[in-house]
């Protein structure tokens, strides 16, 4: 069969309007990719709520949503139903497809499919709660103050059980970053290919003149450290800008000094215009990818990061001695407040904005376009093909 004359379905863990972030914008592209190339692909996903959004692409083909969908807050707080989400990604009835493609962060990759479907999946990252940021998750979880922590944790073992074993049932894996690729080989033992997640880099400018702010877009989370950027701005007393919203949000603001400012409900347009003109990004979490760190570089801004995760297939740090390469930013080795401190007194003293040229941290930020993962991502679905039915 030709897989032009295929039939397709995508499959994303959830949509939701709080949260449509890297993920969902992923999976957008790739039906955008499948209907230009191929055919018009059908959509599930656990549950949605994303219908006041407008997204056109979404429109045209409605998304399909599970059982999870008319429970309680289903559409709103599917992850309050985490034990039950293997189960109701397994429900999904995707007999009549020849090509399944599944966009996943947490469950989604679990589908079940038969031995004469292809199913690739596109994988943001294993589950970190299940997996190595268990421990953090289970620090911050209001359930364990009031004795759950036996259960919660039996929970997340099984969680693990099943997140290995549905792993073996993919046909053909690709993760979004090296970082994502060494724990799925870790926690699944597969060998992933890498396709970095796509990036609207047309969207930034970075002729505008750089401000003396320093600015942070991140969910107000707890793995994106944001509590460690706060503690090096108090002492530094340099500007700050926060732009982003999320639970850890009053408790952050509480411990900032005047220097800091938050901004919430923000156009994308009032986004572009802090990133084109501060003097430097900060990122302080340890990310799978991370779509902000391209933006800024894409807005002409060096990126000031924490040297471990998916930055590091981004951030080309100033002081590596290596040839030919292009340097974008600066990165602290470890993910305490103190060396936040130490590496951006050093960017101050030294005046290191001046070492960075706006336009070839633009031209760098082109390697993550849209293009180039449309193009690297249509090349892996048309090898998949041709290998898979071959077998």
């Amino acid at each position: 069969m030709n897989i032009k004359n295929s039939n397709i379905a995508i499959i994303h863990d959830w949509f939701l309007k709080k949260s449509f972030g890297g993920s969902e914008k992923v999976t957008l592209i790739l039906n955008n990719l499948l209907k230009e190339k191929y055919s018009t692909p059908d959509i599930y996903s656990l549950t949605s709520n994303i219908e006041s959004l407008k997204i056109k692409s979404f429109q045209e083909n409605k998304i399909q949503t599970s059982f999870i969908q008319s429970l309680p807050f289903g559409k709103t707080n599917v992850q309050s139903y985490l034990p039950i989400l293997p189960y109701a990604i397994e429900q999904f009835d995707l007999r009549e497809y020849d090509l399944i493609i599944s966009s996943s962060h947490a469950v989604a990759k679990g589908v079940i499919t038969s031995p004469d479907q292809l199913h690739i999946s596109y994988v943001h990252t294993p589950m970190r709660y299940a997996w190595d940021q268990m421990h953090t998750y289970l620090k911050k979880s209001k359930l364990i103050k009031f004795g759950f922590e036996l259960p919660i944790r039996l929970m997340l073992y099984k969680l693990r059980e099943w997140d290995f074993y549905s792993s073996q049932r993919i046909d053909y894996v690709i993760a979004n970053s090296n970082f994502t690729a060494k724990r799925i080989k870790k926690y699944w033992s597969l060998e992933p290919d890498v396709i970095h997640p796509p990036v609207d880099t047309e969207r930034f400018k970075y002729k505008e003149s750089r401000g003396d702010y320093y600015l942070s877009v991140n969910r107000l989370v707890p793995n994106k450290r944001i509590d460690l950027l706060i503690k090096a701005f108090n002492k530094l007393n340099l500007p700050l800008i926060i732009i982003g919203d999320g639970p850890e949000r009053l408790k952050l603001q509480k411990m900032s000094n005047s220097n800091i400012k938050f901004l919430r409900k923000i156009s994308d347009e009032e986004v572009e215009k802090y990133m084109s003109r501060c003097k430097a990004f900060v990122y302080a979490g340890i990310e799978d990818f991370g779509i902000a760190p391209v933006e800024a570089m894409a807005s002409g801004a060096p990126v000031i990061a924490y040297g471990k995760g998916g930055i590091l297939d981004i951030v080309n740090c100033l002081n590596q001695q290596n040839k030919g390469i292009v340097s974008n930013g600066l990165l602290f080795k470890k993910q305490t407040s103190e060396d936040i401190i130490d590496t951006i007194s050093w960017f101050e003293d030294k005046r290191l904005w001046n070492k960075f040229n706006p336009e070839i941290l633009n031209e760098y930020s082109q390697n993550f376009s849209v293009e180039n993962f449309v193009s690297k991502f249509e090349f892996s679905i048309n090898n998949a093909w041709e290998f898979f039915k071959t077998k």
